[in-house]
């Protein structure tokens, strides 16, 4: 299956949308824009996993590089999660522990939920 990757803006944080299989053929895509990204000065990164229908050791290993590198930089690195086969693997591996998992991009970036109903009373 294909990897396909999407930047955003959201509330000032770079949002990576990627969809399809995170494994050792398409880690290195992911891997490269992450790099691009940081580089070009991204400093609060979301990865939106939402499309993600597999991901391997490789694509771990890609996620652990990633909040490495931003956290080095003074960033932050965040993780968009919502499906149990995936969480699955974050708890196995103890990455949970490692990386702040959000249930939406709106969570992960502070932001208020579309559609969900009236907001807070003034």
């Amino acid at each position: 299956m294909e990897l396909s990757l999407a930047t955003r803006t959201v509330a000032e944080h770079t949002v990576l949308e990627v969809g399809g299989e995170v494994d050792v053929y398409t880690a290195p895509r992911l891997r490269e824009r992450l790099i691009e990204l940081v580089d070009s000065g991204a400093r609060d990164v979301v990865v939106d996993l939402g499309r993600v229908d597999f991901l391997d050791s490789t694509g771990l290993g890609v996620l652990v590089g990633a909040l490495k590198r931003l956290r080095a930089v003074g960033g932050t690195f965040s993780l968009v999660c919502a499906k149990e086969p995936l969480l699955k693997i974050f708890r196995i591996t103890a990455l949970d522990q490692v990386f702040p998992i959000h249930p939406s991009v709106e969570a992960a970036t502070g932001t208020p939920e579309t559609g969900a109903g009236p907001g807070p009373a003034a």
